[in-house]
């Protein structure tokens, strides 16, 4: 296998006792990172602390996105003029907070 030090350096192709061996001799894991390849590769690294940074860069990521409201006004043709302004009002009040606004118009039914 080919093993890469946790600085980067190249200790090339060793076996796995000599790879085990250096990396407890270090303190650090013994991490396969590509075993497709001929010989495979393999690094040394703290694999405790990669999967709390890992963890950490996944919350920064959630905690940046941005999530969509949609707010949604349905009326219908014969909607009274009040309850025609009260929804009127409730869109502004949408729109002045920047929120995704859908609104639907329902068709009466023919009797």
């Amino acid at each position: 296998m080919l093993l890469i030090g946790d600085d980067g350096h190249k200790y090339g192709e060793i076996g796995t006792d000599e790879a085990r061996a250096i990396a407890e001799e270090k303190g650090l894991d013994l991490v396969e990172v590509s075993p497709d390849n001929a010989p495979p590769v393999v690094k040394l690294m703290d694999y405790g602390k990669f999967k709390y940074e890992q963890q950490k860069k996944a919350a920064e990521a959630r905690k940046k996105q941005k999530v969509i409201e949609i707010k949604e006004i349905k009326m219908r043709p014969t909607i009274d003029d009040h309850d025609y302004d009260v929804k009127m009002k409730a869109m502004r009040r949408f729109s002045a907070h920047l929120l995704t606004i859908e609104n639907r118009m329902q068709r009466m039914a023919a009797r």
